[in-house]
């Protein structure tokens, strides 16, 4: 993270910065004043900002305001998973504090590390080489097989999530956030709200599940194909591993102009380096000790699924004027679009 994706605190995201300051200076070790504060452009569901004080940066992430769906925007699960990964093979920003006392700046909130490194947006990841692509896949797909290997109850997560039933809590999860965000009818939603309760898979298997595993939520060294961290943990819980290898898979299936998501679909990934889904998803099982992904159309009707529900919740948010950054209308009006690919996954597979 870095200045250059900051900007002024946006309308109606604005936070008092007096009184956090105070509040730092009482439970952070080592803070100093002055304190600016400026906002990242990205954070469609949690508002992050950087803090600058003479000594040193720190990243806040905070809940939005206003109204939030029921178990949504939970940034104390942030805190508490990375937290307990600081110690192990997953790289993570350090975090220092996390408060809950939404008298503060109006919500609950927690400062980490700032860590200086490169945020790759677009999949494509243009202005480098083909082989540095080839790498950055490579260590991303390898970081994700490291944090399914994590011993959950080693580090302390036994009461992160369920052990059991992730499958079927989740589709339960998102078809109830997503009628409870609904603004307008989506055939392709309804259509695999009937199809995935009835195709869930058997196979029972449970580790640390990201959620949003994703390229732009991993910060890589300056000049190396090295994960610094893994970034964005509101969705993480005990879960199905799968299901986070398809939500990071879903970029093989988007067009490379999807607005504001762009894909790898249309492009020459030989040319860029970048692997085909099927040798990434086979670098993974080589990772995982497995030959392949049993019901792996299921795990991406789901994952576009989701993320569809996503999308309706932040246009939902942009219709209530509450939403997290500027583009909220476009990223939720891919609601349809996402939807239409993951019934599409769920046809192929029936």
């Amino acid at each position: 993270m870095n200045d250059a994706e900051t900007t002024d605190t946006r309308s109606g995201q604005g936070i008092d910065v007096a009184r956090l300051t105070g509040y730092l200076a009482e439970h952070l070790p080592e803070f100093s004043t002055p304190l600016t504060v400026r906002q990242f452009k990205g954070g469609q569901s949690n508002p992050t900002y950087l803090l600058t004080t003479p000594n040193r940066l720190y990243v806040l992430r905070k809940k939005p305001s206003g109204d939030l769906l029921p178990g949504a925007h939970m940034i104390e699960r942030e805190y508490r998973v990375m937290a307990a990964l600081e110690d192990t093979q997953v790289p993570v920003a350090s975090v220092r504090v996390l408060c809950e006392d939404s008298s503060i700046i109006g919500t609950p909130f927690y400062v980490m590390d700032h860590l200086a490194g490169r945020i790759f947006r677009d999949p494509a990841v243009p202005d480098i080489t083909p082989t540095e692509r080839a790498a950055i896949y490579n260590t991303m797909v390898d970081t994700m097989a490291a944090l399914h290997a994590v011993d959950w109850k080693a580090a302390g997560l036994e009461s992160f999530g369920k052990p059991s039933g992730y499958l079927t809590r989740q589709v339960k999860l998102w078809i109830h956030q997503y009628e409870a965000a609904k603004t307008h009818e989506i055939k392709a939603m309804d259509e695999l709200m009937a199809w995935l309760p009835a195709h869930i898979p058997a196979n029972e298997i449970t580790t640390i599940a990201h959620g949003d595993f994703r390229l732009e939520n991993l910060m890589f060294a300056p000049s190396a194909p090295k994960v610094l961290a893994v970034l964005d943990w509101e969705l993480a819980t005990l879960g199905h591993p799968y299901a986070d290898l398809a939500y990071n898979c879903m970029i093989w299936h988007l067009p490379a102009n999807t607005p504001n998501m762009p894909g790898l679909g249309g492009l020459d990934l030989a040319a860029l380096g970048i692997p085909t889904e099927e040798v990434y998803v086979s670098r993974y099982c080589a990772n995982a000790g497995i030959d392949h992904i049993p019901d792996y159309h299921f795990y991406l009707a789901f994952s576009f699924f989701r993320f569809a529900s996503i999308a309706q919740g932040i246009f939902a948010r942009f219709k209530a004027g509450n939403a997290a950054a500027p583009n909220a209308e476009e990223v939720g009006l891919l609601a349809t679009p996402l939807a239409e690919l993951g019934w599409k996954c769920a046809e192929s597979s029936i």
